[in-house]
């Protein structure tokens, strides 16, 4: 399998599904009237723009915009995150 195709399995089934769920309960509380901290407000004005980051990487990836090397570095470092977490 290749990096750019490692990448985009990554993304799609475990990156973006995480940030929507975190992203969907945050809107959650709020719909149910709670009030979120300044912290909670970074962090998820934080995970919006990742969010939106890993739709951009999905789109240049589809585009065949990506090389092999890119996506290599770049699934290694979600990689880090995901195992710092």
């Amino acid at each position: 399998m290749s990096n750019i195709e490692k990448l985009k399995r990554l993304l799609e089934e475990k990156i973006i599904p995480d940030l929507e769920s975190v992203i969907d309960s945050i809107f959650q509380d709020i719909k149910d009237g709670e009030e979120i901290s300044l912290g909670e407000k970074e962090e998820l004005e934080e995970l919006q723009e990742m969010h939106k980051e890993c739709r951009e990487i999905l789109i240049e990836i589809e585009a065949n915009e990506l090389e092999e090397d890119e996506a290599k570095e770049l699934y290694e470092e979600l990689i880090e995150v995901i195992s710092n977490n």
